[in-house]
């Protein structure tokens, strides 16, 4: 009754800000005193509505954490885990499903509405209150439908049928639960991250709708949102990061990333929060991408939406999405209409303040100014792509693919030229002027960072030639499903062609960045731009190794129960395992676990590399099996070894066995990114005066990235 209570407080209290803000705003200027007043009372009210979230997702935790069964779904996603981390897992019960999920994004976006609505009260401003009152109005929704939807409700008493007499939980009862396969560290942290960066993008968004309806093309609105945008990718990134490490760890098939509908959806509003960062970026020191800017603020806001229709409408099927409902279906489909309709009409008729501008040409694309407005728009078609092949199979048959649930092979075809190219274009901006750049301007600026570059391409060409080239053609030559996928994404010349150009790519933008980030160590946000490009290039280096050239061979190691040894060694690619024993023991939450112990050699050598020890986790409660993979790391590459139980139709252990180069880099490159992100982010931002523009302009050491 408390939660449900305080879910009418806050649906009060955003519906009171709304009105009182419109209010406010409609006499400003006419009777100003009172529309300040109104204002006030708006912003007040916000203030309201937030403390009543607070308190829901207070009681919510609060259950979790004692253990209050009345709560419906408080017994459908509570944690049984006895360890360490029982807490935190018993605390992720708050966003682990469908209605918590929801109360905990309304929360963040009530605290980041909290922030505008508490900024300077004693000295309204007309941007503020308008951006307060767009953040109102999202949250008005996301309140309304946990308050007004059954599907919804966070606070429903759980049922009688799950409680004896004596107020114990029915065996029935103990059988629901949390999944076991999210009680893990990464899968904890990972939702509440995204769903910071996805709050954080309504920021963005308000104040750009804000800046229409008060005409206000300056860059004030930017000036105030460009922190909230960095913040929010700095949480996107990390959550997207988190969420590969879980996958890797945990689901026991050895990748990060598989192209799921729930995994599209957080990359979206990501490829578009760089969109806008760069264009925030043009805005702020050219003062060009006045409408694009605006309009990418609410393309990256409607991308939010759509993910959270993708994982919540029940539209496409997911491991990793949530139970549709039609509440939610109709609820996420209107607010991604209205946020593009809305600061498209409001653009339209703002054409002559936020139009294009003698700023926005540009002579060349051998310019700054063409590689941010070509890399906006791959984004932004990537991005459309993406969507358009997530939701495919909802969509009629006589579209193309219409009907169909594309494998992963489709979206690697499409994402990694397009991806390629756009890295490419991020590493040779920083050589260019804004307008034209004169060939001797250009070989001075680039003579060093290539000739850096050509060493480091040298070396992982060479890597290429000696082992990433021949596991792919030992790959094609077993044949199979595996040999398959990899003759799908194109010929063999293609294939390697485009690695070799990747590797080429990474270099160049790997040491652009380092000299950029040496050039510009005074300017916070510039050394962060670099930072952040450096990560880029990692990342790039890391997706190719462990992407494009998995060797994997799943198969069985006869087994002999009576002198417990395997007579035969399992090898893959250069490894070699040799068996070593079993065992079957019962950890602290009374599951079993059965595992199984190898040592690790090379494929032709007696020289120990180490020893791994995959199991299968039997899960008491629920009986459910869970795969915990055995990870022989070293600096190249991770042998990943996964064990599925005893096969009785042939006695032998059932193996998967995966080697995935270069993995290593791309862990490391988003720690870089993360590291890149957070100095843009508390890094003091300078505003550049306005300077006439020429064909050629200052060098590019003096430029902010």
């Amino acid at each position: 009754m408390i939660g449900m209570f305080a879910l009418l407080v806050a649906f009060v209290g955003t519906v009171g800000s709304v009105v009182l803000l419109v209010a406010g705003h409609g006499l400003a200027g006419k009777r100003q005193e009172l529309g300040d007043t109104l204002s006030w009372g708006g912003r007040v009210a916000a203030l309201v509505g937030f403390g009543g979230l607070t308190v829901c997702v207070a009681v919510l935790a609060y259950c979790f954490l004692v253990g209050d069964y009345t709560v419906q779904y408080v017994l459908d996603n509570h944690s049984s885990n006895q360890g360490p981390l029982a807490w935190l897992f018993k605390l992720a019960g708050v966003w682990a499903g469908r209605e918590g999920s929801l109360l905990f994004w309304a929360w963040l976006i009530g605290v980041f509405g909290a922030v505008i609505a508490a900024r300077k009260l004693s000295q309204l401003n007309k941007l503020d209150n308008l951006a307060c009152l767009v953040m109102q109005m999202v949250l008005v929704a996301f309140v309304s439908i946990l308050l007004f939807s059954e599907a919804n409700m966070p606070f429903e008493a759980s049922e009688a049928r799950y409680f004896t007499e004596t107020g114990e939980l029915t065996t029935a009862a103990k059988m629901l639960g949390m999944n076991s396969l999210l009680e893990h560290w990464a899968m904890a942290v990972h939702p509440p991250m995204l769903f910071v960066g996805y709050a954080g993008l309504t920021v963005p968004f308000a104040y750009a709708i804000a800046a229409l309806v008060a005409n206000d093309a300056s860059a004030e609105w930017v000036q105030r949102s460009t922190r909230y945008a960095l913040l929010s990718w700095l949480f996107l990134t990390a959550g997207i990061g988190l969420g590969a490490v879980w996958a890797y760890v945990v689901l026991g098939w050895g990748g990060y990333w598989g192209w799921d509908p729930v995994e599209n959806a957080s990359l979206l509003s990501w490829l578009m929060a760089v969109a806008l960062i760069h264009s925030f970026t043009v805005y702020r020191q050219r003062g060009a991408f006045k409408g694009w800017s605006v309009m990418c603020a609410c393309l990256t806001f409607a991308f939010v939406v759509v993910g959270t229709f993708i994982s919540r409408s029940g539209l496409v099927q997911s491991v990793h999405a949530f139970e549709g409902d039609p509440v939610s279906l109709v609820l996420f489909g209107a607010l991604i209409v209205a946020s593009i309709v809305l600061g498209g009409a409001l653009l339209i008729w703002r054409r002559g303040t936020f139009g294009p501008t003698e700023k926005d040409n540009f002579d060349s694309f051998a310019s700054k100014g063409a590689m941010y407005y070509l890399g906006d728009v791959i984004l932004l078609v990537m991005t459309l792509l993406i969507t358009y092949m997530t939701i495919s199979s909802a969509l009629p048959t006589w579209l193309p693919f219409g009907g169909e649930s594309l494998a992963t092979g489709s979206y690697n075809i499409i994402a990694r030229p397009i991806g390629v190219l756009f890295l490419g274009m991020m590493a040779v901006c920083p050589l260019f002027s804004w307008q034209k750049v004169s060939g001797k301007s250009f070989f001075k600026r680039a003579r060093v960072p290539a000739l850096c570059a050509a060493v480091l391409f040298a070396v992982l060409l060479a890597y290429f030639v000696v082992r990433l080239s021949p596991a792919y053609d030992a790959e094609v030559a077993v044949g199979g499903s595996i040999a398959e996928a990899l003759l799908e994404q194109g010929p063999a010349f293609y294939y390697k062609g485009l690695t070799i150009v990747g590797f080429a790519v990474a270099a160049l933008l790997l040491f652009n960045a380092l000299f950029m980030a040496v050039r510009q160590r005074k300017s916070a946000s510039a050394l962060g731009g670099a930072v952040s490009h450096l990560g880029m290039a990692i990342i790039l280096i890391g997706l190719i190794g462990s992407s494009m050239y998995v060797t994997e061979r799943a198969g069985y190691m006869p087994y002999d129960g009576e002198t417990d040894t395997c007579p035969q060694a399992y090898t893959v690619g250069d490894y070699r395992l040799e068996y070593t024993g079993n065992v079957i023991y019962q950890n602290d939450n009374g599951n079993y676990m059965y595992q199984v112990e190898f040592d690790v050699f090379p494929a032709e050598g007696e020289n120990l590399l180490g020893h791994v020890t995959p199991s299968v986790e039997l899960v008491s409660t629920t009986q459910q099996q869970k795969l915990n993979a055995g990870v022989l790391g070293t600096p190249l590459e991770d042998v990943f070894v996964v064990y599925r139980g005893m096969a009785a139709s042939n006695n032998a252990f059932s193996l998967d066995v995966r080697v995935n180069p270069l993995i290593n880099c791309v862990w490391l490159g988003f720690g870089v990114l993360m590291v890149g992100m957070l100095i843009g982010l508390v890094g003091r931002r300078t505003e550049r005066k306005q300077q006439p523009i020429l064909i050629e302009e200052a060098p590019a050491e003096s430029e902010e990235e």
